[in-house]
């Protein structure tokens, strides 16, 4: 079994996917339940990813809504 990426290489790997287009601008992240299925890490893992990304402007949380990537 592969050891889980840590919470900052997952936030590294997601800004990379924004900045390559995987996640435009305007668009919805997947949720955090999805997220933590697809990196194999818990939703507190990233739930403190998210937090990362927002507090570098990388995605905005919109409450009631979701996360999503900022238009440019």
């Amino acid at each position: 079994m592969p050891i889980p990426m840590s919470s900052d290489q997952i936030a590294e790997d997601l800004t990379d996917r924004i900045e390559r287009g995987q996640y435009k601008p305007g668009s919805q992240m997947p949720t955090y339940m999805s997220l933590a299925s697809a990196y194999g890490v818990s939703y507190g893992t990233i739930a403190r990813v998210m937090t990362l990304l927002r507090e570098r402007g990388v995605v905005i949380g919109v409450p009631g809504r979701g996360t999503f990537v900022p238009e440019d």
